[in-house]
């Protein structure tokens, strides 16, 4: 009895313990610390409890934004996690984990954005440059065909499908689909793999054979496809699987 008694008042004096981040002092609370200091000058936790705006009856929103990291360990792991595996923290409801991962596709994108405008696509690495900031650490594997014109330059790109990759879901009538309608001069295949191993699969070459082999077909040729696994790339293309 004594030890269910200790545990209750225990748990009477945390929650009374506890004040909401609208209530602390103007200089812990995470908004007015980055308009006065600026973002640099937040923690992890407090730039996640900005976004995570409003806490729970007990927890604060930096309680619940140092919970997502001890969960997830790192920034970079809970950014490359779904919503449904964000939510499954407790506190972090479906309108919370859809912010968050708003958030980490902009800062994804905003790292594939120094890209400059249609560029001329003279090398794997040119492709690689692009497309390695967009896919690090994302957790499903996504198939991208990138248009070019005459000029091997970029008119298009365009995600086919996200999730595990196979010859059903790759088809060349989704793949040449949008090169067709844009009247694509020439098409690079782009496919990440989470696993972090870029080495191709057998999956991968017989998906590859095939679309070479449609594109010959229609005058639409493939001149790479890629592989981004972390920050690391395979050009098969380089490898001799994708003829001149």
């Amino acid at each position: 009895m004594e030890e269910v008694k200790h545990n209750s008042e225990y748990s009477h004096n945390r929650v009374s313990a506890y004040k909401p981040i609208k209530e602390w002092r103007a200089d812990e609370r995470p908004r007015e610390r980055l308009m006065k200091r600026g973002a640099d000058s937040l923690s992890d936790s407090e730039l996640l409890a900005i976004l995570i705006s409003t806490g729970t009856k007990n927890l604060s929103a930096v309680d619940l934004a140092k919970m997502l990291l001890d969960r997830f360990q790192s920034l970079r792991e809970l950014a490359s996690r779904d919503i449904s595996e964000i939510r499954s923290v407790k506190g972090i409801g479906l309108a919370k984990a859809i912010t968050l991962s708003a958030a980490f596709e902009i800062s994804r994108r905003i790292q594939a954005s120094g890209f400059e405008d249609n560029p001329i696509l003279r090398a794997p690495e040119d492709v690689a440059k692009f497309f390695i900031p967009m896919l690090r650490g994302v957790r499903q594997e996504r198939f991208y065909v990138v248009l070019l014109n005459s000029s091997n330059r970029i008119t298009r790109i365009k995600l086919i499908t996200e999730g595990t990759l196979n010859a059903s879901l790759v088809h060349p009538r989704e793949v040449f689909r949008f090169a067709i309608t844009e009247t694509a001069a020439s098409i690079i295949l782009v496919h990440n793999h989470p696993s972090g191993n870029c080495t191709p699969s057998h999956e991968d070459l017989e998906m590859t054979r095939k679309l070479v082999d449609a594109g010959k077909l229609i005058d639409i040729p493939i001149l790479d496809h890629l592989i981004i696994a972390e920050d690391r790339f395979t050009s098969l293309a380089r490898l001799g699987y994708i003829g001149a």
